[in-house]
């Protein structure tokens, strides 16, 4: 790339544009996974849209990889690329909350931290993910899974407009309004389409919930997990809880000696009245005596932050994902068999439930394509030490092809690692189809690749 074209971009721009040799340049290359090691041709630390517009016209006048990060959480860090363009959206977090109509506006670079932070002032959530410190736009993007999920939906659920950038650097607005095509496609399309700058949003009035983990015994797994089964096929709406296999880490509530050790996971989330919440935890209770447990009312951003902490910037991840209609005994069985063998106390395997309100939605509404699903499930690969790689990375994949006779092709995007490309158009399920129709309108040279890709 031209020095002479970079410095005609920094030109255009109000923010910062960094380049190799700038003091600034190894903190701004840097994405949450700290397997990846890209060095892009420079970083753009947008301020507003203007500053993305002038990003994606010199991607495409130039022909220079474009790579799009809001809260850098991708695990295949698309957010950065080698000899890449990044825009980086990550200073535009402005939260604007409209009480009468119960709605939030907020930059494309928001987490779900500070978003949280502002929509509480107000009484009220959408539903967002499980870590604090992931960016709104990729989670809503890929559909949208979390605590709130049963009760409102996917965040694309709750998702009312969007502005957007496209290949072309047009500035559009996305809803059922205007551009139907293109709002249908985001709510579960990836970053295919564009560059999304605001997200507009429904909330609700949620304040205090009721949430947090219970720690059981292996031996109770199967029971447990059997439980959680049947309840969640008739539980309320209010419970948005689920199952994990974690090791237990050395908290206040975790007795000393059975830190480090693996263990069966419930984290409850109750948004109903605290009373029958507490029923519905107990139910857990009276199938096994919890090791450990610390369960309590606190405010819903609390409890969407409660893990942050083991998930710093800089740890080795890799994941794989996929969708369950039923949660068999057998497949209980697979998970037992590789969960204990967790590599690190950052590493996990979660079974998320997506019936109740997710499922009332049809199923071509939107353009997230697995609404027949009961469960995502995801196994977290994570471990401090780059060392530790191929062990950890074996894990996982060993896990996956263990998991796989007991799962629906496909998988949750927002879960899948990069080596998951031939798995798109089973990713994407049933709309994959009209999404290759819609990046042919709005992307036909593929501009927007760096992603789980729809090619035009």
């Amino acid at each position: 790339m031209a020095l002479a074209s970079l410095e005609l971009l920094a030109g255009q721009v109000t923010g910062q544009l960094v380049r190799p040799g700038d003091a600034d340049y190894e903190d701004a290359r840097r994405v949450q996974n700290g397997m990846i090691d890209a060095r892009p041709a420079a970083v753009v630390r947008c301020t507003d849209t203007s500053d993305v517009v002038a990003v994606v016209r010199f991607a495409a006048d130039t022909g220079t990889p474009l790579a799009v990060r809001g809260g850098g959480h991708s695990v295949p860090g698309f957010g950065t690329a080698d000899d890449a363009i990044v825009a980086d959206l990550s200073g535009m977090q402005a939260v604007e909350v409209d009480d009468e109509a119960r709605t939030a506006t907020a930059g494309g670079g928001t987490t779900w931290g500070r978003f949280n932070d502002v929509t509480a002032a107000h009484g009220l959530a959408t539903t967002g993910g499980i870590i604090s410190t992931t960016g709104i736009g990729g989670l809503t993007l890929g559909g949208g899974i979390g605590y709130l999920g049963r009760d409102h939906g996917l965040s694309c659920d709750n998702l009312l407009a969007a502005e957007v950038v496209t290949a072309d650097g047009s500035v559009l607005t996305a809803s059922e309004q205007e551009n139907p095509d293109l709002f249908w496609a985001l709510r579960g399309g990836g970053g295919n389409f564009g560059v999304v700058t605001r997200f507009t949003y429904r909330l609700h009035p949620v304040t205090t919930v009721l949430g947090g983990p219970m720690f059981f015994e292996l031996a109770d797994a199967p029971a447990v997990l059997a439980h959680y089964r049947e309840l969640i096929r008739t539980a309320p709406r209010e419970y948005g809880g689920f199952p994990a296999l974690q090791i237990a880490t050395p908290l206040p509530f975790v007795p000393e000696n059975r830190a480090g050790e693996p263990f069966v996971a419930v984290v409850s989330c109750w948004t109903g009245p605290a009373a029958e919440g507490e029923r519905i935890v107990q139910g857990f209770r009276d199938v096994a005596q919890p090791v450990a447990e610390h369960v309590g009312v606190m405010p819903y951003a609390a409890l969407n932050s409660a893990f942050d902490g083991l998930y710093p910037q800089g740890l080795q991840h890799y994941w794989k994902t996929a969708f369950v209609r039923e949660l068999t005994d057998e497949a209980i069985a697979v998970h037992l068999e590789h969960a204990p063998k967790l590599p690190a106390v950052n590493s996990t395997m979660h079974i998320y439930p997506l019936d109740g309100a997710v499922q009332d939605v049809p199923a071509d509404a939107t353009a997230f394509g697995h609404r027949d699903a009961s469960f995502a499930a995801v196994i977290v690969g994570a471990w401090p030490d780059a060392a530790d790689n191929d062990a950890g990375i074996r894990w996982v994949r060993d896990y996956y092809a263990a998991i796989a006779p007991h799962s629906e092709p496909g998988g949750y995007i927002n879960f899948a690692s990069s080596d998951d490309q031939a798995k798109v158009p089973d990713n994407y399920g049933a709309n994959y189809d009209r999404l290759r129709e819609v990046k042919r309108r709005y992307d036909p040279d593929n501009l927007f690749r760096l992603n789980q890709n729809i090619h035009p």
